[in-house]
């Protein structure tokens, strides 16, 4: 069975009225591992709100992002299509990449069922240079392009995000540098002086404000840049309640910057609750890799810039009052490319004949029913561009790995398309025996796999 025919009878299975159309929130962090949430097991950061969600949805505890760095996996949620087909291997250089004006985004989709659209926050797809008066560049593609009504984000340019980041002002000094619909936010704007991560959670919540009693549904993109680096000291009260014996200085600024965002998921979550429309509100929480430096993981190897599980394997948590039971967790798998077609299922619309998708809806899972099976989710890949030193505090295990073949519990480790390792992730989950010599031709199946779908079409820059 096709993936597209797979994603068509999960959409009938589990239609949806046109009266009944959720609003949609897509709450994605940055650099948050597996482990970061107090319920996802953290032994340190504390996160009520979003435990909140966990309590009172669903959590995902295999759910896995298409890359171990941002843009591809970032692709790849507005996509429903893995990052390489769009040859997008690596993280995005602010200057000359961008996501291709061609692809079909679930804005787009969205949009086109009747959704207002709006994106928040982080995006690194391209596309977010200005000129001398602070209109931004037409040269390459940005979140209006890709199906976004309403927007703001950070100007994302170089050197300028280079030094903030550098100077570790990125969060502080963030509301200097907004782009808000392709126009620079001016100091006389109430969002000039604020926190990154207070101008994102405030102007969603404006947005939410502002659109929560239209006629149309509303699409909200709500990317933070929460716990990336550079790490900086959250406003109080976070930094004095985050303090800890024994902690260093960066440990502490990490555990501040979650707090913070926590407290401003709270506030999107009491907004929704305020305006009585909580009920007809999916919101889903993930992250667009695994742990940074201060993020924990736990017993899972390797982490951001690796493609072993701590690198790719991400917490997931979906809300959706009277449609997903509350209290539930689940490990069966889940992808980042399946959010475009869960959020397509939930809005009652369809996906184009011609647009071929990689990911598979999970609304009919998270509503109680089956998952989706083997059959149905077929094999999984992964590839990116070698990176030779592992964000953390300890070495990049070796062998290296650029893809990952996934089919079922197997998990093969490549390099070039070569195998170099090979894992039952659902016995070993910490990759630590490695099976390669005693399954050879399982290798080899999955290796011509692999070398098959390496050489498929790709769409480009």
């Amino acid at each position: 069975m096709n993936r597209f025919a797979v994603f068509c009878f999960l959409l009938v299975s589990v239609s949806v009225a046109s009266g009944d159309r959720p609003n949609i929130i897509l709450l994605l962090a940055d650099d948050l591992g597996h482990g970061d949430l107090s319920s996802f097991g953290s032994p340190a950061v504390k996160t009520p709100n979003l435990d909140r969600l966990a309590v009172e949805g669903m959590k995902f505890t295999s759910f896995y992002s298409a890359s171990a760095v941002c843009s591809p996996t970032r692709a790849s949620v507005l996509t429903g299509r893995y990052p390489l087909r769009f040859g997008i291997t690596k993280h995005f250089n602010d200057v000359d990449l961008w996501l291709p004006e061609t692809s079909t985004t679930v804005a787009e989709l969205l949009r086109g069922a009747g959704y207002t659209t709006i994106h928040v926050g982080k995006w690194h797809l391209g596309g977010l240079h200005v000129d001398a008066e602070g209109r931004r560049l037409t040269g390459q593609p940005g979140p209006r392009q890709h199906g976004f009504d309403f927007y703001q984000t950070q100007i994302e340019q170089q050197p300028l995000r280079g030094k903030m980041g550098s100077g570790r002002t990125l969060f502080r000094e963030g509301g200097t540098v907004l782009l808000r619909n392709d126009e620079r936010v001016l100091s006389d704007d109430p969002f000039y002086a604020k926190h990154f991560t207070d101008a994102n959670g405030d102007f969603a919540v404006q947005m939410i404000e502002e659109h929560a009693n239209s006629e149309k549904p509303f699409f909200l993109n709500l990317w933070w840049v929460v716990p990336h680096k550079p790490y900086e000291p959250a406003p109080e009260p976070h930094w004095s309640e985050t303090d800890a014996e024994g902690i260093s200085d960066d440990q502490h600024r990490f555990r501040s910057m979650m707090q913070h965002m926590d407290a401003k998921v709270g506030g999107v979550l009491d907004t929704l609750d305020r305006l009585g429309i909580a009920e007809n509100t999916l919101v889903l929480f993930t992250s667009d890799n695994g742990a940074a430096y201060e993020g924990y993981i736990g017993e899972l190897k390797g982490g951001k810039t690796d493609l072993h599980e701590g690198g790719v394997r991400v917490p997931m948590i979906a809300r959706w009052p009277g449609k997903i039971a509350a209290g539930r967790e689940t490990a069966v798998m889940g992808h980042s490319t399946d959010l475009l077609p869960t959020f397509v299922d939930a809005a009652g619309t369809e996906i184009p004949g011609d647009l071929s998708l990689d990911g598979l809806s999970l609304l009919p899972h998270l509503v109680g029913g089956p998952p989706p099976s083997d059959e149905q989710r077929g094999t999984v890949f992964w590839q990116m561009d070698l990176y030779r030193h592992l964000q953390r505090h300890y070495p990049k295990p070796e062998p290296f790995a650029t893809e990952v073949v996934r089919r079922g519990n197997w998990k093969l480790l490549a390099l070039n398309g070569e195998p170099v390792e090979l894992y039952d992730v659902g016995e070993d989950p910490n990759e630590q025996s490695d099976r390669l010599a005693r399954h050879p031709e399982l290798a080899a199946s999955m290796e011509s796999e692999l070398k098959a779908w390496l050489a498929e079409e790709r769409v480009g820059q």
